[in-house]
């Protein structure tokens, strides 16, 4: 079990090394390509559509071949989709730069999932901690990341050419590391056994709603600000290497976290520590607001990083109640269309935004999707109270 963990918390690192590059990268080379300034963040944003795309035939691949080879598929994707971001670049062409990001989005549907894998990679009494050591595995694109996309910014002339090329080496070394782990085979069905409750009938219940507004609100203020924070220090007339900075920071934010989220939410509860994650996420917004140097970027990315990983990951956890072993697939591919519909207008909107509103009111939009999800975690901790005072009478 701990190998099998170990290896797929390196797999969630390469992965999040192939985000942490397209954030800092694409909004910059989208800016350079497009044929309109709004249009920046549109290479960020198709990532997301092809995620939010591809989690239907996710779930079936992973339905009919299982985790290994749905995951492996996902990989192959990502090394040939660095290789045409490459040469869209090379040629200049935004569009088919936007286009590669849209079929890349397959493996970032795919990588999604190995937050879930984690889960099931480990007994039921273990499953918090499991969850939260595999998303501690992002601390690798954290370190990795930032470096790869500023050490390879002018590698090969073109800029950022050389950090696709980079990218599509990442997803080669990410085959290997997965092909060393050994995932549960599914449980044989018997003949005329269903898969469980209709969909409608799961993402009715209100933990189901609660995990997948939480889940959904924290990648969409996180990318919202994230995606938008290379543009605004550009404005700022800071240099790369000081986003790149920033952005490290911000993914230890959300990732270092993880050798203890778990032990937090087995003590005081995974409500609890999901509402702290809110009330970072608010902090987060009042240190953008006061000023926009160096030193401030970087406290509210850590900031919003942390908060995003006590939501994140608390809402991974709650999740697992709303449905059974047989409902897995449909019900997770659920979730992650719901963050991916969300993530995808934040990335547009944080684009838009920024280069026609500003740094400042991009903020204080965010203040309400905190808020729903604050609402929607108070309106949860007060239907369980009444549920346990009901049985307690």
């Amino acid at each position: 079990m701990k190998k099998n963990l170990w290896l797929l918390a390196i797999a969630q690192g390469l992965f999040l090394t192939n985000n942490v590059v397209f954030i800092a990268i694409n909004g910059l080379v989208g800016f350079s390509l497009a044929p309109v300034g709004w249009m920046a963040t549109l290479p960020v944003m198709g990532y997301v559509v092809g995620g939010a795309l591809s989690t239907g035939l996710v779930a079936r691949s992973q339905r009919r071949w299982g985790r290994q080879v749905s995951f492996q598929l996902g990989l192959l994707v990502a090394f040939l989709t660095a290789l045409l971001c490459a040469f869209a670049l090379s040629i200049g062409s935004f569009w088919l730069l936007v286009a590669g990001t849209v079929i890349a989005g397959y493996y970032s549907a795919n990588g999604q999932l190995y937050r879930f894998a984690a889960g099931e990679l480990a007994p039921p009494s273990f499953r918090e901690k499991a969850v939260s050591l595999v998303l501690a595995g992002g601390l690798i694109g954290a370190v990795i990341g930032p470096n790869l996309a500023n050490h390879t910014r002018e590698a090969l002339g073109a800029p950022f050419l050389g950090s696709y090329l980079a990218l599509a080496v990442v997803a080669l070394v990410s085959m290997a590391v997965m092909a060393g782990i050994r995932f549960p085979s599914e449980p044989a069905k018997k003949p005329g056994a269903d898969g469980g409750r209709a969909l409608g009938e799961i993402v009715r219940q209100p933990v189901f709603i609660v995990s997948a507004l939480a889940a959904a609100m924290s990648y969409g203020v996180m990318n919202l600000l994230m995606a938008a924070t290379p543009l605004a220090m550009d404005v700022c007339g800071m240099p790369f290497s000081d986003a790149a900075l920033v952005l490290e920071w911000h993914v230890i934010g959300m990732f270092a976290p993880g050798f203890f989220t778990g032990h937090l939410i087995k003590r005081f509860g995974v409500l609890q520590v999901m509402g702290v994650g809110v009330a970072l996420n608010f902090a987060c917004v009042a240190v953008a607001l006061s000023g926009q140097d160096l030193h401030q970027f970087l406290v509210a990315l850590f900031l919003l990083g942390v908060g995003w990983n006590f939501l994140f990951t608390g809402a991974t956890t709650l999740s697992m109640e709303a449905y059974r072993p047989e409902e897995k697939d449909k019900a997770q591919a659920a979730i992650n269309f719901v963050v991916f519909a969300v993530m995808a207008f934040t990335s547009f909107a944080s684009g838009a935004l920024v280069t026609t509103q500003g740094w400042d009111l991009l903020n204080l939009g965010s203040i309400v999707p905190l808020t729903l999800t604050a609402a929607a975690l108070v309106w949860l901790a007060l239907l369980r109270r009444r549920a346990a005072a009901g049985q307690g009478a």
